[in-house]
């Protein structure tokens, strides 16, 4: 059997709908995002769980409690899964960006694995913290299934990496919408595959409540 992990972005932030960098931001999910995530648990909640990790900031610990309730599992805070820092580009909006710090967004554009901005991180700083941080974890629950809760370029950083894409490329050609769900299968620590990408059919219908899930399946 392989080591199934379920990977999760936490649910939406007033900053997510205001367009605004919230890499080491620490802030709270919004009503929208509480209710992406009460519609995931509903989803997950007839899944068998090791154990729940997350990011240590705020919006991924109430995602991940969320999400471990129904299974009587309390979420263990891991470092290694933090958000990019975006340095002195924290907070403000992606228009505000590119207006104030044209230069620097252009570089920054054509590699942001290897650019950082000032004072922050490069994609390449957080997938050598991320990457090694899941391999523990797969070794550390093996044939088993844990749910993992990050962040967009963190996941999106990871993914990439497993999969063996452009590394530059890694924000154009992957998305991870709030409280999405992603399936990667690991035969070993560094050999996966991915089986669900970026899925929100729990909520993405507006309007209409969630759904519990058939015994079973995870994607409708």
């Amino acid at each position: 059997m392989p080591t199934r992990i379920y990977l999760v972005r936490h649910g939406a932030t007033d900053l997510t709908a205001e367009d605004r960098f919230a890499g080491s931001s620490d802030v709270p999910l919004s009503e929208e995002g509480r209710r992406q995530v009460a519609c995931l648990a509903e989803r997950l909640k007839r899944a068998t769980l090791d154990a729940v990790y997350a990011s240590p900031l705020q919006r991924t610990m109430e995602t991940a409690r969320t999400l471990a309730l129904p299974h009587g599992l309390k979420p263990i805070a891991e470092p290694g899964l933090r958000e990019i820092d975006y340095g002195h580009w924290e907070g403000l909006r992606r228009s505000q960006i590119e207006s104030m710090f044209q230069a620097e967004y252009a570089l920054w554009q054509e590699d942001p694995f290897a650019i950082a901005p000032l004072g922050g991180e490069s994609g390449a700083n957080v997938l050598n913290r991320a990457l090694p941080t899941m391999r523990t974890i797969v070794a550390r629950h093996g044939q088993r299934t844990v749910l993992l809760v990050s962040h967009k370029g963190t996941n999106r950083l990871l993914i990439s990496s497993l999969l063996g894409f452009d590394m530059r490329a890694y924000r154009d050609r992957l998305e991870q919408s709030p409280a999405a769900l992603s399936i990667l299968d690991f035969t070993s620590a560094v050999r996966a595959r991915l089986h669900l990408f970026n899925d929100v059919s729990h909520y993405e219908e507006t309007g209409r409540p969630c759904e519990p899930a058939e015994a079973g399946c995870l994607s409708r």
